[in-house]
């Protein structure tokens, strides 16, 4: 019997995007970059940004997104992928650009490039994957990490006094007049999935529209950095990651441009 015989002509098949390229992954298993990957693909082809969309990526465990989503990228700097896409949008502005970095990337060393950018209200979208770990250079505190979380630079847990506090960078980047849209969501189950796609084509919209800075922020996780199982990781993000990063918009306005 032929698979078409079993599956009835009103029974959606699910593929793979065809964005998303076929190729080995080099995330640790259950890593949450593979899932917003293949949401990122899915959005873009669906409101037909294929030959449009660009892609920023700079230092970090997603420094190779370019193998995984078969549009244009361009390679940044570890922290300036927002001054590169403002670049790539201010000088090819049909088309729309978004970055893809991580807490160290974003919160750290790009700190500048990414609050001016959105303090300019650049048409862009800031894809923001929080781990609160530094995942690829060996485990280090980032500065979304949590108190007393423990780390390969605070190994017995980040304190207050000596390293500060975790940064909300998204509840200060939701504060500035550029940003017409900040949210924030995680990929740890299906529903959390759907919520996340609907936030990326909403950032992806805004910025086809030129409505400003639109940023959502994905909590995730890090089992090989946080030393855990990823069922563990997800039960553990769950259980302390959302209480300090609570999940849902921040910010949603139709233009930053005109208040």
């Amino acid at each position: 019997m032929e698979l078409q015989d079993i599956i009835k002509p009103e029974n959606k098949i699910y593929e793979r995007p065809h964005l998303l390229l076929d190729v080995n992954t080099h995330y640790c298993p259950g890593c949450s970059h593979g899932v917003v990957h293949k949401l990122i693909a899915e959005v873009i082809a669906e409101l037909g940004l294929e030959d449009c969309a660009v892609g920023v990526a700079p230092v970090g465990c997603a420094v190779f997104a370019y193998n995984y989503i078969d549009i244009d990228w361009i390679e940044a700097a570890h922290g300036r992928a927002p001054a590169i896409a403002t670049a790539a949008s201010r000088l090819w502005p049909e088309n729309v650009v978004f970055t893809y970095q991580g807490d160290g990337d974003l919160a750290a060393i790009g700190t500048a490039e990414t609050i001016h950018a959105a303090n300019r209200g650049e048409d862009i979208v800031i894809v923001f994957i929080n781990n609160a770990i530094y995942g690829m250079t060996g485990g280090q505190m980032a500065p979304t990490t949590l108190l007393g979380q423990k780390t390969a630079t605070t190994p017995y847990g980040r304190r207050a006094d000596l390293n500060g506090y975790p940064l909300k960078i998204s509840d200060i980047l939701a504060g500035l007049d550029g940003t017409c849209y900040v949210t924030r969501q995680t990929v740890h189950t299906p529903a959390a999935v759907r919520k996340t796609k609907a936030a990326l084509k909403k950032a992806f919209l805004n910025a086809k529209a030129k409505h400003g800075t639109s940023v959502v922020e994905v909590v995730s996780t890090c089992n090989s950095g946080w030393k855990m199982s990823p069922a563990d990781s997800n039960k553990w993000m769950q259980e302390h990651m959302t209480a300090k990063y609570p999940l849902g918009d921040l910010k949603d306005i139709e233009n930053a441009h005109i208040q």
